[in-house]
């Protein structure tokens, strides 16, 4: 019930309240089964129906593609707050580039000179090419899939659920008026009440009955075309997946090449090794005496 103090109107707020009460015990009543309700058409059931599912299975998508793609759950309501706020997501450092700093470190102390100090460094830097990878490809899927599902379930999946609980209004009040129709026709041939005769109170629930049915039709076209706007929402996250399974493929391979790259560097690391290895080897064996 919404009160605007500098337009306070109490005739409003009596309507407002009146008509809050005539829902609440319409509701009941069909709760009990002691009235009768007026039913959906069986398309827009389906539609509603679709509408729900796809409203909980695209909340999980979301939720499921962020996990894979931020495990830390404290991580994630972190960014989520932060893109709330308009302000950019923290720079974090990956266990991944984590594990490449202390190898790069750990090679140094070992030796920059000796296999496997020269080892740990290209693994170590090999893995910073890695975790860069991998916060490239967590941004581009969060722009190019997350962001855009999550989009729809704020702006047209609310407003769909905002129209169907304004729609559901609309059809407890036509009921009421129903029910007020029957009510007043039933009391025809006795006398006043209120000094209202039964006459007069049946024209005034039919009037109201016609503007009921009116703005319950109104909101029902509304709804419907909100409903069946997510057929073309389903075509553009058609589209946002299409784009994210690129980005995907784009990172692994990009992983890919930066690992054959590391093999073919560590494998002319051993080489040299052995090389020299043979080298030092063959100073120290002595050359026979021809003598």
């Amino acid at each position: 019930m919404n009160i605007n103090l500098p337009h306070f109107n109490m005739k409003n707020l009596v309507k407002e309240a009146g008509s809050t009460i005539s829902r609440v015990v319409q509701l009941t009543e069909e709760k009990l089964g002691t009235t009768e309700r007026t039913e959906y058409d069986l398309h827009f059931q389906n539609l509603a129906e679709r509408a729900d599912v796809t409203k909980a299975w695209t909340e999980k998508l979301v939720k499921d593609t962020e996990s894979v793609l931020i495990p830390n759950p404290q991580n994630r309501v972190e960014d989520y707050i932060f893109e709330k706020i308009d302000k950019s997501k923290p720079k974090r450092v990956s266990n991944l580039e984590h594990l490449a700093l202390d190898m790069i470190e750990a090679g140094g102390d070992f030796g920059q000179d000796l296999p496997y100090g020269q080892a740990l460094i290209k693994v170590g830097q090999a893995e910073q090419k890695l975790g860069q990878c991998e916060h490239d490809f967590i941004a581009t899927s969060g722009i190019c899939f997350t962001q855009p599902l999550r989009k729809f379930l704020e702006g047209e999946m609310k407003t769909i659920s905002k129209e169907r609980g304004i729609l559901d209004s609309k059809r407890l009040d036509l009921d009421a008026c129903k029910n007020r129709v029957k009510k007043a026709r039933s009391m025809l041939g006795q006398q006043s009440k209120d000094g209202i005769s039964p006459e007069a109170a049946l024209e005034q629930a039919e009037r109201d009955l016609r503007v009921a049915q009116a703005e319950f039709d109104r909101q029902s076209e509304i709804t419907k075309l909100l409903l069946d706007g997510i057929s073309t929402s389903q075509a553009s996250h058609l589209r946002h997946l299409h784009a994210f399974i690129q980005t995907q493929v784009r990172y692994y391979k990009q992983c890919g090449d930066v690992m054959e790259q590391l093999q073919r560097e560590l494998a002319k690391l051993s080489t040299r090794h052995q090389q020299q290895v043979s080298c030092t080897l063959c100073r120290m064996v002595p050359v026979p005496s021809l003598s």
